[in-house]
């Protein structure tokens, strides 16, 4: 299922968080979990963050996954943890290093049903993955995906991950730097989305706390008005070093943009690619 936060970055068609996508699919590697629907996501997060979703930025984004899998030597399948409509999975399983290994996992049912075709996926809860232990190769997460939960849970959700991945296998986190947050802790607007949908938010982030809480109101064009709050953990780098080591991962690179570039001051991303430790 998708995930996305408030702040509306700079990049063309892209906001600055996001979650992920699914289906069903029979398989000696799946376990079946009961999961719990999260209330913002749907046909609110979809009609609201699609718009936005360009051809540019999506080609972009999914070049830099295809390169940080590039040189992955662990074989086994490769999950989008909240794929959402699968806009990367999709392409990312038709061609490339990981043509052919990518899974979708979503819990929202709405993404789910208008998912890209092309890749298979399941509908589960990302704090409860549906996976043997050490059934995959890999795993990536867009859009701050992981971090809607509170602190104790994302701990308990990175160590699912870790159970799920083969010694050596690849995470791969996208999020936004906490200091651009800091520096800018309110924001809000107001927009016209194509289809004539006003759509409105505010949000606010509580830099001691580390989270951003924002309220979205989407008024439809036949008047319907859709609504929620949700709230993202974002951390200070070396926090989230810690807290990806205290889980079992090594950190191999970090950057601030898709170009690979050194994270600064200036960036709008936060991209940490970390490798499952042997033992």
């Amino acid at each position: 299922m998708p995930c996305a936060g408030s702040r509306w970055d700079s990049r063309e068609g892209s906001d600055a968080r996001s979650l992920g996508e699914g289906a069903a699919c029979d398989s000696p590697m799946w376990v079946l979990h009961a999961a719990p629907v999260l209330s913002f996501f749907g046909e609110l997060y979809l009609r609201s963050t699609l718009p936005f979703l360009s051809e540019e930025t999506t080609a972009r984004e999914v070049a830099y996954l295809a390169r940080s899998f590039q040189g992955l030597r662990v074989p086994g399948p490769v999950v989008d943890l909240g794929c959402g409509h699968g806009r990367h999975a999709a392409r990312l399983n038709a061609r490339g290093p990981l043509a052919g290994r990518v899974l979708g996992l979503e819990l929202d049912e709405q993404s789910l049903q208008e998912r890209l075709p092309g890749f298979p996926a399941v509908r589960a809860d990302l704090r409860s993955l549906p996976f043997r232990t050490g059934s995959l190769a890999g795993a990536y997460a867009w859009y701050s995906s992981l971090f809607i939960f509170s602190d104790e849970e994302h701990v308990a959700l990175l160590r699912e991950v870790a159970r799920c991945l083969k010694p050596g296998g690849l995470l791969v986190l996208q999020t936004v730097p906490y200091e651009r947050l800091a520096s800018q802790p309110e924001a809000s607007f107001s927009t016209r989305l194509p289809d004539g949908s006003l759509l409105e938010e505010r949000s606010r982030f509580d830099a001691v706390r580390g989270r951003d809480e924002a309220t979205r109101k989407l008024t439809r064009p036949d008047g319907r008005v859709l609504s929620g709050h949700y709230a993202i953990r974002y951390y200070p780098l070396a926090d989230l070093t810690q807290l990806l080591e205290f889980t079992g991962f090594s950190l191999r690179w970090v950057h601030g943009g898709l170009e690979e570039e050194r994270p600064s001051d200036t960036s709008t991303d936060l991209v940490v690619g970390a490798e499952l430790r042997h033992g």
